[in-house]
C-alpha cells in the first residue's frame, strides 16, 4: 500500500524582462511515496555506496563489477553514471549516484550528488523521474537530513537563468517522485524546509545574475519590498535625502556620481517576542555595479561587477527563508545599495571624507568602495537598530581568493564565542568557512 504525498514546488526561472520586480514561476509536480516501482517513471536515480548495498538493485541486472573494473563507476563521492537498462518490455533511463563510504556520508554530499544526478537525467528529456532514497539511510540515518538535503539539491539543480534568451527551451520533465521507506512526519517537514531553503538560494542567484541595467538600487529595493509582503517581514527603504540626513557621508561619497539614486534598505523580522530577546544583524554589501570609480577597473574586471551585490543578495535570500520558516528569532538586515560610477562630482583618491559614526577616512583608492558603504551600514544597524551581533557578508576584496581560492569563505571576527556559533551554522549548512587572524 502506497503512502502518497503531493505538493508543488515553484521553481524560479528568472525575471520577466518587462517586470523586473515580478518572478516568472513554473510549477513542477513533486510527489513522495513510501514505496514505488521503477517502472512508474521514465528515469530513475539510485544512490550507491562504495562499501556495499548493491543487492538492493539485483532486479535491475546492473553490471557493477564490470563498471568498477573499467573505472566507469566506483560509487566514489560525487560520481555519477548514466546508462539505459532493460526493464520488462521497455528501456529505463538510469543514473547511479555515488555517495562514497557510508561512514563518511553527510547531508552536503547527498545534496551535491543528487543535484548532479538530476541534471544528468533531466538532460535525457525524460518526462518523469523517480529518486529512490532508501539506500541513503545506510550512511545518513537522519530522515530529516535526507528529506531536506534531497529537495534542496533538486530545487537548486533545476535553476537556469534564461529570462533574456529569445528562444525558449522546451521542458520535458513533468513529474518528480521521491521514494523513501522511512517516510514520516519528520521527512515531510524536512521536504518543506528543503523547498524553502532551495528557493531562497535561487532568489539570491537571480538577484546576482540580473544585469546591472535591470537590477539597479531602485529595482533591488522594489524586489525586497515585494518579498517582504510575500514572506512576512517588515521593509523600510530610505531615499537619498534620508541617507544624507542620517550623516552617511562615506556611503554617499560612493553613490553620488551615479545617475541611479542610492537606496538604503532595512529588513526587520521579529519572531521572538520574549522580553530581552537578542537581535541578530545581517549586513550585505549592495554595490549593484562597481566601475572602480576614478580608480577605474580594467574592462575584463568590470564585466562581472553586477555581482558586487552578492552579499546583499545573500542576506535578502536569508530574510525570505527566515520569515517563511517562521523562526523564533529576531533578525534585522540592512543593505546600502548604490553604484560606484564616474562623474564630475566623483570622490577622488586623496580625498578625506566623513562617516555616520564621525570617523574621518582618507581615500587611497576609489575601488575600495565597499568598506565605505559598509562602515555606515554597520554603524546604523548597531546604533539605530540596536542589534546584539552583526554578520557582514560582502564581495569585499579579491585578496580573499589569494588566501583560500573558492574552497572556503574567508572570515574575520572580533568575538570568539560568536564566531563558534557562526562556524557551527556553516557546518550544518554544508558550507566551509575559515577564520583569518587579526594582528595588531
Amino acid at each position: 500500500m502506497y503512502i502518497k504525498k503531493n505538493f508543488y514546488i515553484p521553481f524560479l526561472v528568472g525575471y520577466n524582462r518587462d517586470r523586473i520586480k515580478d518572478r516568472k514561476v513554473i510549477t513542477m509536480n513533486l510527489t513522495y511515496f513510501k514505496n514505488a516501482e521503477y517502472s512508474d517513471c521514465e528515469g530513475v536515480i539510485l544512490p550507491v555506496y562504495e562499501d556495499g548495498g548493491l543487492d538492493a538493485y539485483s532486479d535491475l541486472e546492473i553490471p557493477f563489477d564490470q563498471l568498477k573494473e573499467k573505472e566507469l563507476f566506483e560509487a566514489k563521492k560525487g560520481q555519477v553514471f548514466y546508462r539505459t537498462v532493460r526493464l520488462g518490455d521497455r528501456d529505463l533511463d538510469l543514473v547511479l549516484m555515488g555517495l562514497g563510504k557510508s561512514e563518511e556520508m553527510t547531508g552536503h554530499i547527498l545534496r551535491e550528488t543528487i543535484a548532479k544526478a538530476y541534471k544528468s537525467l533531466k538532460g535525457k528529456n525524460v518526462k518523469s523521474i523517480g529518486v529512490f532514497l532508501d539506500q541513503v539511510s545506510r550512511g545518513l540515518t537522519c530522515h530529516y537530513a535526507i528529506g531536506r538535503n534531497s529537495v534542496e539539491g533538486l530545487v537548486m539543480a533545476d535553476y537556469t537563468f534564461d529570462a533574456y534568451k529569445t528562444k525558449e527551451k522546451k521542458t520535458y520533465l513533468e513529474d518528480l517522485t521521491l521514494v523513501f521507506e522511512g517516510l514520516d512526519d519528520d521527512f515531510e517537514k524536512a521536504v518543506l524546509e528543503g523547498q524553502i531553503l532551495g528557493q531562497a538560494n535561487l532568489l539570491t542567484r537571480e538577484l546576482v545574475n540580473e544585469p546591472s541595467n535591470k537590477m539597479n538600487p531602485t529595482a533591488l529595493a522594489n524586489r525586497v519590498e515585494a518579498l517582504g509582503k510575500e514572506k512576512g517581514f517588515e521593509v523600510e527603504v530610505f531615499d537619498q535625502k534620508a541617507i544624507e540626513t542620517m550623516g552617511m557621508e562615506a556611503y554617499m561619497s560612493v553613490a553620488k556620481a551615479s545617475a541611479e539614486p542610492p537606496k538604503f534598505i532595512v529588513m526587520r523580522y521579529r519572531g521572538d517576542k520574549t522580553e530581552g530577546a537578542k537581535t541578530l544583524g545581517l549586513v550585505g554589501k549592495g554595490l549593484t555595479y562597481d566601475s572602480g570609480g576614478l580608480s577605474i577597473k580594467p574592462t575584463s574586471s568590470m564585466l562581472t561587477m553586477k555581482s558586487d551585490m552578492g552579499g546583499a543578495a545573500a542576506v535578502i535570500g536569508a530574510m525570505g527563508a527566515i520569515a517563511e520558516n517562521k523562526l523564533e528569532a529576531n533578525v534585522v538586515a540592512v543593505v546600502a545599495a548604490c553604484e560606484n560610477m564616474i562623474a564630475g562630482n566623483s570622490y577622488r583618491p586623496g580625498d578625506i571624507i566623513g562617516s555616520m559614526g564621525g570617523k574621518t577616512i582618507f581615500i587611497g583608492n576609489t575601488d575600495a568602495e565597499g568598506r565605505l558603504t559598509l562602515i555606515d551600514a554597520m554603524h546604523y544597524i548597531v546604533t539605530e537598530e540596536k542589534v546584539d551581533a552583526v554578520v557582514d557578508i560582502a564581495t569585499l576584496t579579491g585578496a580573499a581568493l589569494h588566501c583560500l581560492g573558492d574552497v572556503a569563505t574567508v572570515s574575520i571576527s572580533t568575538d570568539d564565542t560568536f564566531y563558534q556559533l557562526v562556524d557551527q551554522s556553516f557546518n550544518k549548512a554544508g558550507e566551509k568557512i575559515w577564520r583569518m587572524p587579526i594582528f595588531d
